[in-house]
């Protein structure tokens, strides 16, 4: 089975682990990712902010590419990235005018029909479908996580058909709940981490993520499991400078859903590239290896 892939910025530079891991662990459950063609930047969060043309534009060039090449579907596994996507479909999908207007411009076109999923819709249609099961080697019931979500994978600018609850996503609970892995309900899963505001206003994004910290360390978590590159990268590489501004020992590796799927087949963390880590997560998933099935 194949289907569309569009890394984005993000998982060709700061998060290149997150798509290496989503490369395997798609093979490992029958699909082959095919990065489409000479794609573009989105836009993620800066464009919409400058030029809302752009906003639009940008993701509808990526959406003609893979339609050009006959998908039917893209799975988008950046938050930013999906939530641009999937707005600019949706908003030419009500414009002609607009449509027109930057189709105009492209030489591969948008038509409409391709199917704009996030990572954790795909992942959720291969557990059903049965192949994840199998691949199980590991069931991490000691295994603590809380789903943080940030505020861009269910939360979007424009009326789109949301594909999970948009206050108390589901999503990331499901994949777990098939690893045999229990999360903890918690007050902060779609609270905003600061996301690119870390570069120009620091002190606001600490002051953020440490509502989220406490809010994890209270509920008794061991670990984050995200999907999100920016909110993954924000919680790990500032997380020792918000707990000791807010006084907390604890520290909780952040993983993304694909290593923690990744661990439960039996790949090893350096594989995975977790030792990449900022918060070290290495040490928790091999004390949990012994974990009875």
């Amino acid at each position: 089975m194949e289907i569309a892939y569009y890394p984005g910025c993000s998982l060709k530079q700061s998060s290149a682990l997150y798509d290496l891991q989503s490369r395997r662990i798609f093979s490992e459950l029958g699909v082959e990712l095919k990065e489409i063609e000479d794609w573009n930047c989105c836009g993620a969060t800066s464009a919409g902010k400058v030029n809302d043309f752009l906003a639009v534009a940008m993701p509808a060039r990526n959406i003609g590419i893979a339609e050009a090449a006959g998908y039917e579907e893209i799975v988008i596994p950046c938050s930013a990235c999906y939530s641009r996507t999937l707005v600019a479909q949706q908003r030419l999908a009500g414009d002609a005018r607009l449509k027109a207007e930057i189709n105009g411009a492209f030489v591969k076109k948008m038509n409409g029909g391709l199917k704009v999923s996030s990572i954790l819709e795909v992942l959720i249609h291969r557990i059903q479908a049965g192949a994840l099961q199998p691949k199980v080697k590991h069931k991490f019931r000691r295994l603590k996580p809380v789903c943080y979500y940030g505020c861009m994978q269910t939360r979007f600018p424009y009326t789109v058909p949301v594909p999970d609850d948009v206050e108390n996503p589901q999503g990331m609970e499901t994949v777990l709940g098939a690893l045999g892995v229990k999360a903890i309900d918690w007050n902060h899963k779609t609270f905003c981490c600061g996301a690119s505001a870390a570069v120009n206003d620091l002190e606001t994004s600490l002051s953020l993520m440490g509502k989220i910290m406490k809010e994890a360390v209270s509920r008794g978590a061991n670990c984050f499991v995200a999907t999100c590159p920016m909110c993954q990268l924000n919680l790990d590489a500032h997380q020792d400078t918000v707990c000791r501004k807010i006084g907390i020992e604890e520290r909780l590796p952040v993983f993304f859903i694909t290593e923690v799927i990744g661990a439960a087949m039996g790949i090893s963390p350096e594989a995975l590239q977790v030792d990449r880590h900022f918060i070290d997560g290495t040490t928790l998933l091999k004390e949990l290896e012994g974990d009875e099935r």
